[in-house]
Order: structure tokens, then C-alpha cells, then sequence
């Protein structure tokens, strides 16, 4: 079949070197947060999740910082057994906890509460409603605990928290490259200075796609899970720098259709210098990877040479990318089964000619 052969390619009468491109490599050390102050927990979670938190005392909040994602219900505590208590956590007093509380006599009550607050607790959120007697909230203010209250029940306070801190605590790197939104997909550009990332970038946002970051992408990884999510650097935001031209801001520039702001990195598209002795993926069957925070992203390597439209082979790599995750479709290996078939079906023509 003309167009596909898998023998070594000649040019100038010469055999080109077996030599494959390397991969650009991302696998950098993840960062992590080592805290947070509560003073920021507390202006910053209403604006990410539906939760409002109410203050109940008035304490220096930036002088407590949360250092988990994980929280803690200190019932335990209550009774009087400290010796595991995680008191770096941020304390949740739902029903239970306060009904414990409320059914001791004053005397009880105000003893166990003081054994509590004499740790060096983050903050404590009342859920439910709950009400805390003004003895022990003046304990915690002397003890420069923040107590907040939620009208939102314990199991959904849990949630929305440890959802927050959990964003907060993820792991995280900066890369240099542009992060595209392309038919629904996550593709991230990357390659040397020079190559025209941003320029790719900037075509596939005119052509009705969404641009997440360019130069500067932020990738986040949460806990144990396998997902990359990519958003923009806060300082460049949304302005791309586009050589002969200088800076365009492409909010202002396409309107607000042009922009995201988290996409999940699902396939890396490397762009590589044209080099006539390097052998370059043909067919399509090998998928390749690359390792980002420990996750494995398929990676699609192209080289760059004149008049070759990289915006349109992008556009198909993400539409291979979800023939292959909703069909299970790869061109490659279909194309290869029909030759094998052909193959298969002239071989026995043969062999019946024979007989």
C-alpha cells in the first residue's frame, strides 16, 4: 500500500539513523502547601464552596494555621482520652458533640471543655446551628481558638472542608507551555522557547476553543487520584505574548466563550525541531507517555518544519483521543486489521489457485 512502509526510509542514498526524539521531561518534584492560616481558610471557602461560615468570637486568626486536609470530631477528646487526639486538624461539634456537652452540669461541662481548648486547635466549627454556652466560647477566646458556626449539617460541613483543604494541600508544579480546552479536551502544548506554543495557541482559540494558560501552566494533583487538573498562573492570567506582535489579552480580545479556567490535562502535544535524521511515529500504534506528579498522560510528539499546520493536527488529536476513550476506535490499529485482512484473503486466493 503506497504511503506506508515499515523499512527503514533513504535519504540522499543514505539510511537514516534508527535514533527517536526524547521526550521533554515534566516529572518534576510536586509542591506542596506546609500550612495554611485560618484567617485565609475562612475568607477563602465561602468564595470556592456553598458554605458561609459565621464567626463567634473575635481572635487573631492569623496566628492559627490549619496544617492537614483531613478533620477531626473530637468526641473522644470530650471524654477525656487525649492521647491520640489530632488537635492540628480543624475540630468539627456536631449534634453529638454538643449534646454531649450540654447534658453534663456546668461544673463537668466547663472541665472538659478547658481540657479540650489547653491544645493548640486550628478552629472549631459548630454545624447544625449548634450553640456553644458563652462559659466555654469565652475559654476558647482566652485559649485564641476561632470558633465559626454553619447552619449546614456535619456530613456536608465535612464534605465542603475537606474539599477545600484537600485543593489546598494538592500537589502542584508550574510548567512551561499553553494549556488548551479543544473539543472538550484537555491538551497541553509543549516544546522549546521558539517553537510557537503560543502561536498554536492563539490559532485554536480563534478557531472556537478555550484557552486555559499559556506560558506559565499550574497542574494540581489531588491525593492518590489520577487526575491532572491545569489552570493559569493569577499574575499572567489570561495575557498571552505573542512574538512580532507582544501582548494580547484574550479575554478582552474573544470575550469570555475564549477562556477557561480548570481543564484536566488528558493528552500532551510536544512540539520538536524538524531533524532529517530522526526517525519520527509513522502509524500511530505505540502510545506514548509522559509522567506529570507521578501520573502517566499520553504524550504525541511533532515535529515542526515549514508548512506543516500544527493548529488542525491538534484539533485531530483530540478527536483521536475521544474516538479512542468512547469508541474504542484507533485508526492505526483499524487501518493495520484491514491490510491484514487483505493480506490474509489474497493468500488464501492463492493457496486455492494452487489446489
Amino acid at each position: 500500500m503506497q504511503g506506508i512502509s515499515l523499512m527503514p526510509c533513504s535519504f540522499s542514498g543514505r539510511v537514516l539513523s534508527l535514533r527517536k526524539p526524547e521526550t521533554m521531561k515534566l516529572d518534576q518534584k510536586g509542591l506542596k502547601k506546609r500550612s495554611i492560616t485560618v484567617a485565609y481558610f475562612f475568607n477563602t471557602i465561602g468564595t470556592k464552596h456553598d458554605i458561609k461560615l459565621r464567626r463567634l468570637n473575635n481572635v487573631d486568626e492569623q496566628k492559627r494555621r490549619i496544617f492537614e486536609r483531613d478533620l477531626h470530631r473530637p468526641g473522644l477528646a470530650l471524654a477525656g482520652f487525649t492521647n491520640l487526639f489530632t488537635y492540628k486538624r480543624v475540630q468539627i461539634l456536631g449534634n453529638t458533640e454538643t449534646r454531649f456537652l450540654n447534658h453534663l452540669d456546668e461544673e463537668e461541662r466547663n472541665r472538659v471543655f478547658e481540657n479540650l481548648v489547653r491544645f493548640k486547635i486550628p478552629c472549631i466549627i459548630l454545624t447544625s446551628n449548634n450553640k456553644l454556652p458563652l462559659s466555654l466560647l469565652d475559654m476558647a477566646t482566652k485559649a485564641g481558638i476561632p470558633v465559626y458556626i454553619t447552619r449546614l449539617s456535619s456530613t456536608k460541613t465535612i464534605y465542603f472542608v475537606t474539599g477545600f483543604l484537600d485543593d489546598q494541600f494538592s500537589l502542584y508544579q508550574q510548567y512551561h507551555g499553553s494549556m488548551v480546552d479543544v473539543y472538550g479536551v484537555g491538551v497541553m502544548i509543549i516544546g522549546k522557547s521558539g517553537l510557537g506554543k503560543s502561536e498554536i495557541a492563539l490559532d485554536l482559540v480563534e478557531r472556537g476553543h478555550g484557552l486555559v494558560a499559556d506560558d506559565v501552566v499550574v497542574i494540581q494533583r489531588k491525593g492518590e487520584s489520577m487526575m491532572l487538573n491545569a489552570k493559569r498562573n493569577n499574575i499572567i492570567d489570561h495575557f498571552m505574548e505573542i512574538r512580532g506582535l507582544g501582548v494580547v489579552d484574550v479575554r478582552a480580545t474573544f470575550g469570555i466563550r475564549a477562556i477557561r479556567d480548570v481543564k484536566e490535562v488528558q493528552v500532551v502535544v510536544e512540539l520538536l525541531e524538524w531533524d532529517k535524521e530522526m526517525v519520527y511515529e509513522r502509524l500511530g500504534l505505540d502510545t506514548k507517555f509522559i509522567k506529570i506528579l507521578g501520573v502517566d498522560v499520553p504524550l504525541v510528539q511533532l515535529p515542526i518544519f515549514p508548512g506543516k499546520n500544527i493548529t488542525v493536527i491538534t484539533e485531530v488529536v483530540a478527536l483521536n483521543f475521544l474516538l479512542k476513550r468512547y469508541s474504542n476506535y484507533v485508526a492505526a490499529e483499524a487501518l493495520t486489521d484491514r491490510i491484514n485482512n487483505v493480506i490474509n484473503s489474497e493468500k488464501s486466493e492463492n493457496d486455492d489457485s494452487d489446489d
